[in-house]
């Protein structure tokens, strides 16, 4: 199911969204295109732009929704996302060895950085990371299957966690105020806008 464009900001602007859930969602519209990293140095940030490109990519979108800052401003508060893989370190020291180890893998095969290679390159060097075979000596440090399935949860998290990503997939529970009663097959509350062809 599709909601018509606009479906989440005209709900937001009605009384059936309380006020936390608007502030949440009002702040993820209205995030800057551009942003300063915080945690990771800037050659980094933008190999997990990159990457993040790659994994859940956007051509539909002007503007597609930036994935990055949501991970950099985590670990820049030194906040976790409630859970880890034992074989994996502490989130800040996984995602530097993730993303350098992202770059080596990069250089060993094309002998340019992950954000200089071409979409069919880059694809090539994350299918080698999520089938646990890419080269680079922070592999040897960082469990690669666990760190890419770690790395595409947050990044899909936070992806779904945005409004317009909610809209495209028909999910309107930020209307969240009278509750849902109607929880039937093909049973629509009556604040939810019928399926667009």
């Amino acid at each position: 199911m599709t909601y018509p464009e606009g479906t989440v900001h005209a709900l937001l602007q009605t009384d059936l969204v309380t006020e936390a859930t608007r502030t949440a969602l009002q702040a993820r519209l209205d995030a800057p295109a551009h942003y300063e990293p915080r945690f990771f140095d800037a050659d980094t940030y933008q190999v997990l732009r990159a990457v993040a490109a790659r994994l859940l990519p956007q051509p539909e979108r002007a503007r597609p929704i930036e994935l990055a800052p949501v991970i950099d401003a985590r670990l820049a508060e030194g906040r976790s996302d409630g859970w880890r893989y034992d074989v994996l370190p502490p989130d800040r020291e996984a995602y530097r060895l993730g993303l350098g180890g992202i770059n080596q893998a990069a250089q060993k095969q094309f002998q340019q950085d992950f954000r200089e290679l071409n979409e069919a390159q880059q694809d090539a060097v994350v299918e080698q990371l999520a089938a646990g075979k890419a080269a680079g000596n922070n592999w040897m440090q960082l469990n690669q299957g666990r760190f890419f399935e770690e790395l595409l949860a947050e990044l899909t998290e936070a992806y779904y966690a945005h409004p317009l990503a909610q809209e495209e997939i028909g999910y309107v529970g930020m209307a969240d105020v009278p509750g849902w009663t109607r929880i039937g097959l093909n049973e629509l509350e009556p604040r939810e806008p019928e399926e667009q062809p």
